[in-house]
């Protein structure tokens, strides 16, 4: 290493304090599996966030998993075709593959890194999805007045993967996640806010909230409330014993325990910290970087995942920055369009915004820990080895 001590994508929001906490609280004997503080970390996250209801599950990629089938086996969706982000996270799109959807992409937005609004009408015209799932890059806010107008105007059923994107709020005070039918987040390791592993749905729709309840937990009814289980058992005639391993949905085990709930209440605590943290460290990237193109978006407060821009040679700033002892990653995946996972389905996704992102996309660590000198180093590092590059999309 050059000098400096080292610098991490991620550093691990759960204190030694809370560690100890954990332990002494195992030694009393706690039920671990799914259970009473669950429910308890469920209600206090959605009432954080906003929503009506939320579903803990055992990681982000599984809260997109458990949105897509609801999706599927609400009755609503008048066709399996989907309308997924080119630049996203693998396990964004995956679930729609594996549960039978026909799946297409849409160009990024060369300002925020959410989906670009021409394109996005154009498709939904020719190709006449049901659902849409968008991702807020990096924290940032996609278009979201436009794109909910979008989608009630062609009856289009809205997902928002917010797992980069946990406190970012809007000038209305909503919080990212609540704007569409269904909302997911993470709580992984190098997430906002985490439970080890874990993550969770959101909704204010109660008949999908069900649903989805049963769904995580192998399609059973016993987690439904007395109304739902009632109703179910006398619709197809089961009787109050056969309950108990009578499967009503398409399920999966996608259960969290109460020891991730634990961590996460105590987690809960730190949010409004963390996210101003991340919003000042943003800011300070972006001061620091003038000639540097700077992702924006319309956001009362951003709650920064990672400082992402664009240079002419990523691949010899990622080693200039790893000498020094200083963690970079591509944008996110690039054009997940140019995957081999989806090669081997369908052809290449050309997006002129996405395939720019793939070749020219990296960013640097943002977390609560980051102080200024750490991101001052980083920025002269940026500065002095690599040279910006702007998209020409307009």
């Amino acid at each position: 290493m050059a000098g400096g001590s080292n610098v991490r994508l991620a550093e691990d929001t759960i204190s030694q304090r809370e560690l100890e906490a954990l332990a002494q609280w195992l030694t009393g004997g706690p039920q671990l599996t799914k259970g009473p503080l669950t429910l308890e970390f469920e209600q206090k996250f959605a009432q954080t966030v906003g929503s009506s209801h939320a579903v803990f599950v055992n990681s982000g990629s599984s809260a997109n998993l458990l949105a897509a089938s609801a999706a599927l086996q609400s009755g609503r969706l008048r066709n399996n075709r989907v309308l997924c982000p080119a630049v996203s996270w693998v396990t964004t799109v995956t679930p729609f593959f594996q549960l039978g959807f026909d799946v297409e992409l849409v160009d990024a937005h060369p300002g925020n890194l959410g989906l670009d609004l021409e394109d996005l009408e154009q498709r939904i015209i020719d190709f006449d999805p049901a659902t849409l799932i968008l991702v807020h890059v990096l924290g940032h806010a996609n278009d979201m007045d436009a794109i909910v107008s979008l989608c009630q105007k062609y009856d289009v059923l809205l997902v928002e993967d917010t797992c980069e994107a946990l406190g970012t709020s809007r000038s209305d005070g909503k919080w990212l996640g609540t704007l569409g039918e269904m909302g997911t987040f993470s709580f992984y390791y190098g997430h906002h806010i985490s439970t080890i592993e874990g993550g969770m749905v959101v909704t204010d729709d109660t008949d999908l909230y069900q649903l989805m309840l049963s769904i995580r937990s192998h399609g059973w009814s016993r987690d439904l409330d007395p109304k739902t289980r009632s109703s179910l058992q006398k619709q197809w005639a089961v009787d109050d014993f056969s309950n108990f391993y009578t499967f009503y949905n398409d399920g999966f085990n996608l259960r969290p325990t109460d020891l991730q709930a634990k961590l996460g209440l105590s987690q809960l605590g730190k949010i409004e910290t963390i996210r101003t943290a991340r919003r000042d460290n943003f800011q300070t990237y972006a001061n620091l970087l003038p000639s540097f193109w700077c992702q924006a978006s319309e956001a009362s407060l951003l709650s920064s995942f990672a400082y992402g821009t664009f240079v002419t040679d990523r691949t010899k700033l990622a080693g200039v920055l790893a000498e020094n002892g200083i963690e970079s990653r591509p944008l996110l995946c690039g054009n997940l369009g140019r995957h081999p996972f989806w090669l081997k389905r369908k052809s290449a996704f050309v997006g002129e915004m996405a395939d720019f992102v793939h070749n020219h996309g990296i960013y640097f660590p943002n977390h609560a820990l980051l102080n200024d000198e750490q991101i001052r180093r980083i920025c002269s590092l940026v500065s002095d080895a690599a040279e910006p590059i702007y998209p020409v999309k307009k």
